[in-house]
């Protein structure tokens, strides 16, 4: 069933438990999240990001084929646009049918995010759809900018704003970075910002950049109050791995195989983050 993220993240604020947003560029990646989510009866977030739509196949064609795959799923799900930076391709996307977005304004300077932000939780009204917002900022991994103190979420800050801007959940930086950290390396996670918000506003939180960040930095974000966890990094390395394997087992292997197969690489690891999230059984 296709729904807003707004039902689904009450609940799970309600339960203590998170629901998992797997990052999506294609019809097969979204079937390999709807596919693991309905095995285990959890709702489930296809994070559809703004870079990626507007590198490979716009919000237009690739919009209504899924919104058709959740309608006709067996559990919740909720189509969300990405880190939506251009108010424009925010708009567009949920004039296409998108039943959340991400307004992402968090590089302008406060007063225009709250404001930028704002207006677009009262446009998203006009078509039942949730809002989340970023403050803080997460970095990435490429590049060696990861996210570091001076990017971090202050928690007065960030508490003003989720009250000035009516939005629906709010993501916030407290350690995480968005990529594939090196091998072995785990980071270290400042709780008291999420405990602190969550706390006073007592919303839904959410983390980006949930691959590598451990089960147990994951399970104490879950305890203290986050709801939705975002995993694109793992996600596509599971199916990079499964191509891999497949290529190296049959190099001669049939391309429609090969795809194929990947769907499954990509379900055994959305199943393992449902897990993590504990929201296996949650799905109305």
């Amino acid at each position: 069933m296709y729904v807003s993220m707004n039902g689904m993240l009450h609940r799970a604020n309600q339960g203590n438990y998170a629901i998992m947003a797997i990052n999506c560029f294609n019809l097969e990646t979204a079937q390999a999240a709807i596919n693991a989510a309905q095995e285990l009866r959890a709702p489930i977030i296809i994070d559809l990001l703004q870079e990626h739509m507007q590198q490979h196949l716009g919000s237009r064609f690739l919009t209504q084929p899924i919104i058709k795959m959740a309608h006709e799923a067996s559990v919740e799900v909720a189509i969300n646009l990405d880190h939506g930076k251009d108010v424009g391709f925010v708009k567009r996307c949920l004039q296409d049918g998108f039943s959340s977005v991400m307004m992402d304004a968090s590089e302008h300077p406060l007063d225009e995010n709250i404001q930028i932000t704002r207006d677009m939780v009262e446009f998203a009204q006009t078509y039942g759809a949730s809002v989340e917002a970023e403050f803080g900022n997460m970095g990435a991994v490429a590049g060696n900018h990861m996210t570091n103190d001076q990017m971090y979420t202050d928690p007065d800050l960030a508490i003003d704003f989720a009250k000035k801007t009516g939005i629906d959940a709010l993501a916030v930086s407290y350690g995480s970075s968005h990529g594939i950290y090196p091998g072995g390396f785990v980071p270290t996670f400042h709780f008291e910002i999420v405990e602190q918000i969550k706390e006073a506003t007592k919303m839904p939180l959410v983390l980006h950049g949930g691959s590598g960040c451990g089960s147990e930095n994951i399970t104490q974000s879950i305890k203290l109050g986050i709801n939705k966890i975002n995993v694109g990094s793992d996600f596509m390395k599971a199916q990079i791995s499964s191509i891999k394997r497949q290529l190296s087992k049959d190099p001669e292997i049939n391309f429609v195989d090969l795809i194929h197969n990947t769907i499954k690489g990509g379900e055994e690891l959305v199943k393992h983050y449902i897990l993590l999230s504990q929201s296996a059984g949650q799905s109305l």
